[in-house]
């Protein structure tokens, strides 16, 4: 074999001891390059075409590695789905041995790495063309990584504070409301940040356990107001779709958790999914489930400036939809917010003789006060839950902008460009 028949790429990779397993990445991947297990996230190098979208939003830096491999040798998914750690860089000496090629001549073909997928075809509909990396021009400063893999703290430990259930149980599911206290220990978090939990024990191969990331849902000063705490949505499926027990691991943790307990708690995460600052602007969140998370953080810490009688805040509007009230978190307190101070609007999709409702339903029906939105720029939408709703919510915003006469690619653009429109899926 000839030089001329040695192709060398740049093979994007995931470090596995890092990667706090948040679905950032696959979300934003243009190209649906990355998939993952229950192990690890990986990129496929057949589709991978190396455009970067998915490395700003990353919080941990998981997603910034690369090594030069020879093409025909790359590193497939199967065997990236069973790693524990990165491989070593191979030398030019390794990649002459695997090539057959003289180690100079390695060395000035490597030089000149393609790209490393072969598709550059895209869905009709990527999350990366939509969403916004950046936070809303008014946000406060986001401190990230303070403690984990990056910093020289591995993780924080907090006391369990507080531990309610927050939905009816269920066979199928329990969702609790978790306070976490840091002490007197600094652990600065805005509305729309997420911490990592390290849950205690190993795996069946006897690894320790990777963290699992889970949103704030507490506002920037506390779940209680002037405590150095914060609160977590968890919810725990019981059982599959066949009946089976299921038996997650950070989930079950954090559920049966007792007040005293201690948690190993690294992060925070997250430097775009903020809220704005600037009084006067206006937030939309679409959310279904646990999504709800961070719209609880921004109502709350929303609600406290108000109380104070010293904030005049824009117009706030929630889309939230569950299969039925009683698997709908927080469903109490939503009933009591001031109807002038939130439009709440409920979706529930498995209640027993009433039609399937959807967020994206009770969008259309509330074009009339969103299409005026869409068109601030002190306007901004929030959307958290499951992956599956977001191209129905993004399209029914370019619908709704498309009925009214706005022009949606300028529209569009405006949203992404200006941090006005955040995804958040998993």
């Amino acid at each position: 074999m000839g030089t001329s028949d040695i192709h060398f790429i740049k093979q994007h990779l995931i470090d596995p001891e890092i990667c706090i397993r948040c679905n950032t990445c696959e979300a934003t991947c243009p190209v649906d390059a990355i998939t993952h297990d229950d192990n690890n996230y990986v990129v496929d190098a057949a589709k991978c075409n190396l455009c970067m979208a998915c490395v700003p939003p990353c919080p941990t830096g998981s997603i910034d590695n690369w090594r030069t491999v020879p093409k025909a040798n790359a590193y497939s998914i199967e065997e990236q789905l069973g790693w524990e750690s990165l491989p070593e860089a191979l030398s030019d000496s390794e990649l002459a041995e695997a090539t057959g090629v003289a180690a100079d001549a390695v060395a000035e073909l490597a030089q000149g790495v393609a790209v490393a997928g072969e598709t550059d075809e895209a869905a009709e509909f990527q999350s990366a063309d939509a969403g916004s990396t950046l936070p809303p021009w008014s946000a406060a400063h986001a401190y990230t990584n303070l403690y984990g893999p990056k910093s020289a703290t591995r993780s924080l430990t907090a006391t369990v504070s507080g531990n309610v259930r927050v939905t009816d149980v269920g066979s199928l599911y329990d969702t609790h409301h978790i306070v976490l206290d840091f002490g007197s220990t600094p652990f600065p978090v805005l509305e729309g940040q997420s911490i990592g939990i390290v849950p205690p024990g190993a795996d069946s191969k006897g690894r320790s356990h990777h963290a699992r990331q889970y949103s704030v849902t507490s506002a920037r000063n506390g779940e209680r107001p002037g405590y150095n705490n914060i609160s977590l949505t968890v919810k725990r499926v019981l059982e599959d779709h066949s009946g089976h027990p299921v038996l997650g691991v950070a989930s079950n943790y954090l559920c049966d958790l007792k007040v005293g307990d201690k948690v190993d708690v690294i992060g925070p995460f997250g430097a775009s999914f903020l809220m704005p600052n600037h009084p006067k602007s206006h937030i939309v969140m679409i959310c279904t489930g646990t999504g709800s998370a961070p719209m609880r953080a921004m109502t709350e810490w929303r609600r406290r400036l108000r109380k104070s009688g010293k904030f005049d805040s824009g117009k706030l509007m929630l889309f939230f939809g569950a299969r039925t009230p009683q698997e709908l978190p927080y469903f109490g307190p939503l009933q009591s917010l001031p109807k002038d101070f939130i439009d709440v609007n409920l979706a529930f999709s498995r209640v027993s003789g009433q039609p399937k409702r959807y967020v994206q339903d009770l969008m259309r029906a509330s074009a009339a006060d969103l299409v005026p939105l869409l068109a601030d720029p002190n306007a901004y939408f929030y959307v958290c839950g499951l992956k599956a709703m977001e191209e129905g919510v993004v399209l029914t915003l370019r619908d709704i902008a498309t009925e009214a006469g706005l022009d949606w690619g300028a529209i569009g653009a405006a949203l992404k460009r200006d941090g006005r429109l955040h995804l958040e899926t998993y």
